[in-house]
């Protein structure tokens, strides 16, 4: 569970009858939302209060710290702050209780000097302006909260499976285990293909015709005894086993041209029931595809993700198309086809799935490296109820910003050709999870979504 430090500062020169108000409002909505902080029973009015506080062992260690201006105080309160805790801050700013007459709280400017002092001290911090009972800063909490979670996972021991290396020409889907350890504590678990093609028939058959019986019930024209249905079944198993055995969260799985050359049978199917139940799993061994899967599902309550290339665009509709050649969680495809068995689109080898993806608000990301630099890309759509694009798996994006010139602007700044896609509205949770890890986004959502309209680019230093 994160630790959350809440820290209400505030100077007895101003209105503190109003700043306790909405002290105690905060501690409720704290407690709607199941959080429970780290907090002082009184607002800290003094810097040697604050230091008392802060170097509390129960303060040690947080995972945040929400730093709350409920009157003006001077940058040497934050400074008090910095000096403790190395992690991530919110700045929070209330709104004045009215116009007219005395400056009640200046709430405003002491948030200000914060985020100033931070700056200068080599730190970023977040920006919140809003009262506790307003939707906006509701959902920002949720939101961040929410981040944290997924940030501390990472952090703690998340482990990704990697079978096998990228194809020749797929240089952006491997990663470089330190530098991804370094920026997000993630760890990777390799096993080798040719292993996994060598013990996949040895799975006991009582496991893997359950993985099959699992299948059959979301799988439309499924032949179950078909040799390539056996060998997903299998492949699926020993994949799953390979998981259970080394705590994996998620994998990155080669899936040609050895998968239908030496095992007989396409890689799609296996990574799409890993998918379905729980455990995102991407195609071409592209571990930073896997990671943004993982992340997209966590944010989303266990929704499970999509993994495709950008593969069409549609300036009269202003939809893009993203696709893969049959790899897709069952219970993604639309409910008026359901998934459907097939054979890959190219070498008509099975178990693939076809379908197009259900309709609905979705968000695409993609944890990107540049040059040694990460980033993330957080795109808000909207997926359209369209037929099936291509064979395999398919799904229509309404875009936020005019097609044509959003994907110029993804390909000039060299976004990998892998997008992960996720139902519902996470926009705001992807941009916290930014934030808290460091890391340069870039943002295309409409203005409703709360992070500012169309594209807008946000570097962590």
């Amino acid at each position: 569970m994160p630790r959350l430090l809440y820290l209400p500062v505030g100077r007895v020169a101003f209105d503190l009858a109003a700043a306790r108000t909405l002290v105690a409002a905060t501690r409720a909505l704290l407690q709607e939302l199941g959080i429970t902080p780290i907090a002082p029973d009184e607002l800290l009015t003094t810097t040697e209060a604050l230091a008392d506080f802060v170097q509390r062992p129960a303060a040690a260690g947080a995972d945040l710290v929400l730093f709350q201006n409920t009157t003006f105080v001077g940058g040497d309160f934050i400074a008090t702050v910095a000096a403790h805790h190395t992690g991530p801050v919110v700045v929070w700013a209330l709104r004045e209780p009215g116009l007219g007459g005395r400056l009640r709280l200046n709430s405003l400017t002491g948030a200000n000097s914060a985020c100033h002092t931070l700056r200068t001290l080599g730190r970023r911090g977040d920006f919140w302006l809003g009262n506790p009972g307003e939707p906006r800063i509701r959902r920002r909490l949720a939101a961040i909260w929410r981040a944290l979670g997924v940030a501390r996972r990472l952090a703690t021991g998340l482990k990704i499976g990697v079978v096998g290396e990228p194809p020749p020409g797929f240089a952006f889907c491997g990663a470089d285990p330190v530098a991804l350890r370094a920026a997000t504590g993630v760890e990777l678990c390799r096993l080798d293909l040719r292993t996994l093609f060598r013990t996949a028939p040895d799975v006991p058959e009582a496991a893997w015709r359950t993985t099959l019986t699992q299948a059959a019930a979301q799988v439309k024209d499924l032949a179950l005894e078909a040799p390539t249905t056996v060998k997903f079944a299998q492949a699926a198993t020993r994949l799953l086993q390979f998981c259970r055995e080394e705590n994996l969260g998620a994998l990155a799985i080669r899936c040609w041209p050895e998968w239908v050359q030496e095992f007989g049978a396409a890689a799609c199917s296996s990574l799409s029931f890993l998918t379905e139940i729980g455990l995102p799993a991407a195609c071409e061994s592209d571990v930073h595809g896997a990671l943004s899967m993982f992340i997209a599902r966590e944010l989303a309550d266990g929704a499970p993700p999509y993994l495709g290339d950008l593969v069409h665009v549609d300036e009269a509709a202003n939809s893009v198309v993203f696709w893969h050649c049959g790899a897709g969680a069952f219970s993604l495809a639309h409910p008026a086809t359901g998934a459907r068995a097939g054979v890959h689109p190219n070498n008509r080898t099975g178990l693939t799935l076809e379908f197009g993806l259900k309709p609905g608000p979705v968000t695409l990301c993609r944890l990107s490296c540049v040059a040694g630099r990460y980033r993330l890309l957080i795109l808000a759509g909207e997926a359209m109820d369209s037929p099936q694009r291509f064979q395999g798996t398919t799904v229509e994006v309404r875009l936020p910003a005019p097609a044509a010139a959003l994907v110029e602007d993804l390909f000039q700044e060299g976004f990998e050709p892998h997008y992960a896609l996720v139902h519902g509205d996470r926009v705001e949770e992807l941009a916290a999870l930014a934030r808290l890890l460091a890391l340069d986004h870039m943002v295309y959502a409409a203005a409703s979504s709360g992070v500012g309209g169309s594209k807008r680019r946000y570097p962590s230093d």
